[in-house]
């Protein structure tokens, strides 16, 4: 059984926006750490953004600040990520990840292959 679903993604033109969608558990979703990375073929997974167990401080990628933000509905268990002012450089599979460590800045620096759970991941692609 999945524990992170992710939704969203697809097709754009540069400087288009699109939003990814991932819900989770409850007990995930209230106690984990969550955020996103992106992958490109021959490239290791990249850190993109992250957030709290409590949404109380986020995290971002040079590269993406000031263009994607994240967020969590409480409501509905799922994280988002709003990602504006696209580039043909996002272009990538974009995967949700939650782990114990609830702080967003962990997230930020911790290897990939130490995250203790992910998404299915889903294409971006950014057309110029």
């Amino acid at each position: 059984q999945a524990q992170l679903v992710q939704s969203g993604g697809g097709l754009v033109q540069a400087g288009g926006s699109l939003r990814l969608s991932c819900a989770a558990s409850k007990d995930i979703f209230n106690d984990y750490g969550m955020g996103w990375f992106r992958q490109t073929a021959g490239k290791e997974r990249e850190f993109v953004a992250a957030i709290d167990w409590n949404a109380d401080n986020t995290h971002y990628a040079d590269s993406v600040k000031g263009r994607f933000t994240i967020s969590k509905d409480n409501a509905k268990n799922t994280m988002y990520l709003q990602m504006n002012n696209l580039e043909p450089e996002d272009t990538a599979v974009y995967y949700c990840a939650a782990d114990p460590n609830g702080a967003s800045q962990a997230m930020g620096v911790m290897p990939a292959k130490y995250i203790a759970l992910w998404g299915q991941g889903t294409l971006v692609t950014v057309s110029s």
